[in-house]
């Protein structure tokens, strides 16, 4: 079991990287503010806690793999491997400018740390099961994780993938869904229907792991199941809320799906990230 004062530090360090959402996709007035921050918790516990990695070392051939399937929220990628130090956490403000290499959606030739360009939804699963067989063939000891959006969960593409990963019982494989019921144009249930979505996993061979996605402690412990059980890939139901620490972009996440804060907003969203109740905008 986890120690409270780790958990406190990676809760800590969500709080980080949700001010660095913020702070960057209202210095480039555009960008994916609800999904990244419903995504916070789980890239916290990933980055911080989970994978093998070595920011001064990237492609170090034993470390694990992670695939942002959802590349749209590239901002709190972006936040997570700053903060590990893959480079200065001040390059963060350039999001989306000209030049920079912190772009809308992820690019592996432009940063450090990257495995996989994504932002065209649907493929991510399909890749990160590539990377799951070479390292076996290669009898690399180590595991791959992919997180998709529950939005993407509508792409065919990811139930082709699913039977792969099932038929090759990649167990070095664990895919982590970002359950937070709301897509671009609306709720996933009025756009496409997803449920029963973790009956659809179970049919299609995996191990479905419920997971609580904005409590670290039920992050690390689905996490380390999922490590554990062996002959099937894993899935982790995450169910998170788009938007997650900032009171009006939970209140209306379709409306900060794909748009950034104002600098009233900003002021706003960082004073409540900061326990900081009364302030005026």
């Amino acid at each position: 079991m986890t120690d409270r004062k780790k958990i406190t530090e990676l809760q800590n360090i969500a709080v980080k990287l949700r001010r660095h959402i913020i702070e960057m996709t209202c210095a480039a007035a555009s960008g994916h503010p609800g999904g990244s921050l419903s995504a916070a918790d789980i890239i916290t516990v990933l980055y911080f806690y989970k994978l093998r990695h070595r920011p001064t070392e990237p492609t170090w051939r034993e470390r694990d793999r992670f695939v942002m399937s959802k590349g749209h929220a590239a901002p709190v990628l972006y936040a997570a491997l700053a903060e590990s130090g893959y480079f200065p956490v001040s390059y963060l403000k350039t999001l989306r400018q000209l030049g920079s290499s912190l772009q809308g959606h992820i690019d592996m030739l432009s940063l450090p740390g990257i495995e996989m360009s994504t932002g065209s939804l649907g493929q991510g699963l399909s890749a990160a099961n590539g990377m799951a067989l070479g390292c076996r063939l290669d009898k690399l000891n180590n595991h791959i994780y992919c997180l998709l959006g529950d939005g993407e969960c509508q792409e065919g593409q990811v139930w082709e993938a699913a039977m792969t990963a099932a038929h090759y019982h990649l167990d070095n494989l664990t895919a982590i869904v970002d359950h937070n019921k709301y897509q671009i144009d609306g709720k996933t249930a009025d756009i496409k229907n997803l449920a029963p979505l973790a009956d659809k996993w179970r049919a299609f061979g995996w191990n479905v792991i419920p997971c609580e996605g904005h409590n670290i402690a039920a992050i690390i412990s689905a996490l380390e199941q999922a490590d554990k059980h062996k002959g099937q890939p894993s899935v982790i139901m995450a169910e998170t809320i788009k938007g997650k620490g900032v009171s009006f972009m939970e209140q209306n996440p379709l409306d900060y799906h794909g748009k950034a804060p104002s600098l009233d907003e900003q002021t706003k969203a960082l004073c409540e990230l900061c326990h900081i109740k009364d302030f005026e905008v």
